[in-house]
């Protein structure tokens, strides 16, 4: 059975402890696109996906939860995006590379930012302070001050693919410390080639082959952009007719491409014309009313 590019719930059934796996292959292409990430940035973005998508599993909501590291350098901005559809997006920004792997030497002084859009609810923001030796450790200490129920993630990218692994005590159940720890001491045996390669039956068992572990049905993952060309055109509305028509007077057109697919939406004189028109035409008629 296909593993790659999927997110899958397992259950300890005698211990009141959960997990998440989820490996992306095609997914992760897609989300790297076009852009040439240099090799010590290209493994943050591989794991901030994986990660967003193992908390999108822990977490009910419709609409996107946004993981974002921010405020630093060389990596000047992480952002990964999951929906409750399990679509993906995300992008990395940095200025100069990091002499090493280390989360201050990627970042800095930075702060972990998670988000929710929530349909028909207040948006929700949590803030901590970017702190550990590594991305999933930054998670693992958000948990300890947020949702107060031990949490621990592993993982892993390269160029190819990205996964993560999840543990998390299950709410309302009593586990042991000891089971608790005896399960995070055999997770944490799991290797970067198992994680991104091994079909997830043959993983569990290899981690977990003296506990009882039920594996649930994969559910697939994929890669999306909610860009368009409407988005795009209210970015011209907020950035003004003066500086948007500035730009057409200078190189002929207005090119704009997202970050995250790299799609990109040309914009000439008369489709600004267009725009900015039909703009003072809807204002006028609401004035109006």
């Amino acid at each position: 059975m296909r593993h790659f590019d999927t997110f899958e719930r397992f259950y300890f059934e005698e211990l009141g402890i959960r997990g998440e796996l989820v490996r992306l292959e095609s997914t992760w292409a897609s989300a790297r696109g076009e852009t040439s990430y240099p090799d010590i940035i290209e493994p943050q973005l591989g794991q901030a996906l994986a990660a967003v998508l193992l908390l999108s599993g822990t977490i009910k909501f419709e609409g996107s939860l946004i993981l974002q590291v921010q405020g630093g350098k060389p990596i000047t901005t992480l952002v990964a995006q999951a929906t409750h559809l399990r679509t993906v997006r995300g992008l990395a920004h940095w200025q100069g590379l990091p002499e090493g792997d280390s989360l201050p030497e990627l970042f800095g002084d930075s702060r972990l930012v998670l988000s929710i859009q929530n349909e028909g609810h207040d948006p929700y923001q949590g803030i901590v302070a970017l702190e550990g030796s590594s991305l999933s450790q930054a998670l693992e200490s958000y948990f300890s001050l947020s949702e107060q129920l031990p949490t621990r993630l592993w993982l892993f990218a390269d160029s190819h693919r990205s996964g993560g692994l999840f543990l998390q005590t299950l709410p309302g159940n009593e586990t042991e410390q000891e089971d608790w720890n005896r399960v995070c001491h055999l997770a944490s045996t799991v290797t970067k080639n198992e994680l991104l390669n091994l079909p997830s039956h043959e993983l569990l068992f290899r981690l977990f082959h003296e506990e009882r572990v039920r594996l649930l049905d994969p559910e697939p993952v994929s890669f999306r952009c909610n860009c368009s060309r409407t988005r795009i055109e209210g970015v011209l509305l907020a950035m003004g007719e003066e500086e948007t028509t500035a730009i057409i007077e200078k190189e002929g057109l207005v090119s704009v491409s997202c970050d995250f697919c790299n799609r990109n939406y040309q914009f000439d004189r008369v489709d600004i014309a267009a725009i900015f028109n039909c703009s003072s035409h809807l204002l006028s008629n609401t004035t109006h009313q």
